[in-house]
């Protein structure tokens, strides 16, 4: 027989970062003394507790216990009405099993981080920063940049000038800054600029930055080449006002009345090289033409065999992310049966196939922010494998659960704990439904798939940190 409940209020309000607490009722409405065991479920139960956790009741009688949600200050904590609901579990009775239900509102909140990268950029004709702009808030950020600077002597061009930025997500602003007068020469100049965020309601943010502006000729280039056309200049005029005058003193000898004069040689009429004669030895190169013969054996076999690029892991993905948007980061893979392995994805994205019946064998995951990652997995038919279990304590590095041998059943489910902040996840398995989004709590760890009893196989995944 199923036990009464009331939950008092059953719609509650709480912020992120602080607690609020819901009693729940209940009354034995049978004949025998039973005892009952409560759990939270749904998005909501990585953040709520009950106390006590068990409950025994004689019949007719009525106890009460706490239900405390304690949501995060962090972008997880999705803003607005969330439902959530507590097993009630009879002991006497456990098919009996009660799901009470309510309501608890989570107010938004707003929180904007921006970086410049690099702060201080150089360049002679423009620079070109990045804006990185992370919403650390709970609610869709809206809002415009522009920027300024002393003077006015910098003109802005970014790319784009209006951003949106879901919850827990990063954009990034291309920025190109080009100075409005060019430095012919001269040493570097340092010009301060700022980079402003807005948004309505709020106070805007500036990021500050340093563009430093290079001469096009170096200063001692200027110095130098003036002073030697000074010199050139000064002895041009020296040499026009003192240029020294030359006259030939020599005179032809006049000759006497009646000698000839002496005759002039003809010029002499050289004659033609001679012929070179032609060699009766053998050439110097054997095979005629003097080419020399191919050192590799000839045939066209100089070409080198292309190797194969690299394989594109999770690991890889994440250092790219992370390159791009530093924080936490979860990248994943999925080895499907007769397909192998996948493209890797990040942050919520699907991994695997849905309504194709090809089961998931392996999954290759790595994370950022989070020191690490340690899983654990389960086959289908076999369950858990004794020492089947990964630790990775660094992160930037590929954890591999299930096995890729064609001998080896598909994966049922796994086992997933980080070692700073929590992780999250949404499995798909044969014929079921997505699961709801489940997260571990700190030194615990929270297990997907197929439930135990019904060995289905994992077809899909997501994964969040």
């Amino acid at each position: 027989m199923s036990p009464w409940t009331s939950l008092e209020p059953a719609s509650a309000t709480v912020e992120p970062g602080s607690s609020t607490t819901v009693r729940l009722r209940v009354r034995n409405t049978g004949d025998i003394v039973d005892e009952y065991r409560f759990e939270p479920v749904g998005d909501l139960a990585p953040w709520s507790t009950v106390e006590p956790q068990v409950l025994r009741l004689y019949p007719g009688t009525t106890g009460a216990v706490e239900l405390t949600f304690a949501p995060p200050r962090t972008p997880d904590a999705t803003a607005g009405p969330n439902p959530y609901g507590v097993r009630i579990t009879p002991t006497e009775h456990p098919d009996a099993v009660t799901v009470p239900e309510g309501n608890l509102t989570i107010t938004p909140f707003t929180e904007v981080r921006a970086e410049l990268v690099p702060p201080t950029v150089k360049g002679r004709f423009r620079g070109r920063p990045r804006l990185a702009v992370d919403n650390l808030g709970n609610t869709k950020v809206t809002a415009s940049l522009s920027g300024k600077d002393a003077g006015e002597r910098l003109s802005y061009d970014l790319q784009p000038a209006n951003v949106q930025i879901e919850p827990g997500r990063a954009a990034f602003v291309k920025a190109t800054l080009r100075p409005r007068q060019i430095t012919w020469f001269g040493s570097k100049q340092e010009q301060p600029y700022a980079l402003t965020l807005r948004r309505s309601g709020t106070e805007p943010v500036e990021v500050n930055g340093t563009f430093v502006q290079r001469g096009i000729l170096p200063g001692w280039l200027a110095t130098t080449g003036g002073l030697l056309l000074a010199l050139t200049i000064a002895f041009v005029v020296i040499w026009l006002a003192y240029r020294p005058q030359v006259q030939s003193v020599a005179r032809e000898k006049p000759e006497k009345a009646g000698q000839l004069a002496p005759g002039r040689p003809s010029p002499a009429i050289s004659s033609p090289p001679p012929k070179p004669e032609k060699s009766d030895g053998p050439s110097e190169k054997p095979g005629g033409g003097g080419q020399e013969e191919p050192k590799d054996g000839g045939g066209g076999g100089g070409d080198k065999p292309k190797e194969k690029p690299p394989e594109r892991t999770a690991a890889t993905a994440v250092r790219e992310l992370t390159a791009r948007s530093a924080g936490r980061h979860i990248c994943y893979r999925a080895f499907v049966q007769d397909d192998g392995w996948q493209e890797p994805v990040c942050d919520g994205a699907e991994a695997g196939t849905v309504g194709q019946a090809k089961p998931v064998k392996a999954l290759n995951i790595a994370v950022s922010g989070t020191r690490g990652v340690t899983g654990a997995s389960a086959y289908v038919g076999e369950g858990w494998r004794k020492g089947d279990a990964w630790r990775k304590e660094d992160d930037g590095k590929d954890m591999v659960l299930g096995s890729t041998e064609s001998a080896d059943p598909p994966m049922e489910g796994f086992t997933l704990q980080v070692f700073d902040g929590t992780v999250c996840h949404e499995t798909k398995v044969k014929d079921q439904d997505w699961t709801g989004k489940l997260c571990t709590e700190p030194g615990k760890w929270r297990y997907g798939g197929s439930p135990m009893e019904l060995n289905l196989q994992l077809e899909a995944v997501r994964f969040t940190v």
